[in-house]
């Protein structure tokens, strides 16, 4: 995947309806069962999924590039780019999934490109490091943290009064960061499929412009 080779896994379920990258956090990848675990269950409501790889190798040996927001947020524009150029997913919506540090790029890929994101899903994500940003988001934003996570929650609260309106902030009782507890991602794979449901499908399940 452009620009630097980067590994990915595109899955696309007959006739997709949507597609949502994904955004992995630090010291995670596209093979974080957290994150394919939300993939296979957006999978089967027909939406299709890209999770990729941020870094290379030798980029996650340095551990300042987990943290560079900016250059996770450029990797994530390029593969975007490629979403939107691909045959098989051009001309559907798109919406970003963000976990940890990767919700901060999402969040400022969703900045940088406007309406082109439908929607932004953050699972016990940092979205207050994308800063000043997040006044510039217009996709819809659902920040999904657990209870037990308590830095965390603090951070997104701060993060919700400076996101759009539309946003909203969806706490799963009991859980803390990674929601290794029952049926915690469960819990946040509902809300994450309802979000993007409600923000990227129509209707009708047509494609924009059909």
């Amino acid at each position: 995947m452009p620009p630097v080779g980067l590994p990915g896994s595109l899955c696309l379920p007959p006739a997709p309806r949507a597609v949502v990258v994904f955004a992995h956090g630090s010291g995670s990848s596209r093979l974080s069962p957290r994150n394919v675990y939300v993939a296979e269950a957006l999978n089967r409501r027909g939406i299709a999924t890209l999770l990729f790889d941020l870094l290379t190798s030798d980029e996650e040996a340095d551990r300042a590039n987990v943290f560079d927001i900016p250059l996770l947020a450029d990797r994530l524009i390029s593969a975007l780019s490629w979403i939107s150029d691909a045959p098989e997913t051009a001309g559907l919506k798109i919406g970003l999934f963000g976990a940890s540090t990767g919700a901060a790029a999402a969040l400022v890929a969703a900045a940088s490109l406007g309406d082109q994101i439908g929607a932004v899903v953050s699972r016990g994500g940092r979205p207050d490091l994308a800063d000043a940003a997040l006044e510039e988001v217009h996709a819809p934003t659902l920040l999904i943290v657990g209870g037990n996570d308590r830095e965390v929650l603090a951070l997104n609260r701060q993060a919700l009064a400076r996101l759009p309106a539309a946003s909203e902030l969806r706490i799963i009782p009991g859980a803390s960061h990674l929601f290794p507890e029952p049926g915690a991602l469960d819990a946040v794979v509902a809300e994450a499929c309802a979000w993007f449901q409600q923000h990227l499908i129509a209707p009708s399940g047509s494609r924009p412009g059909d």
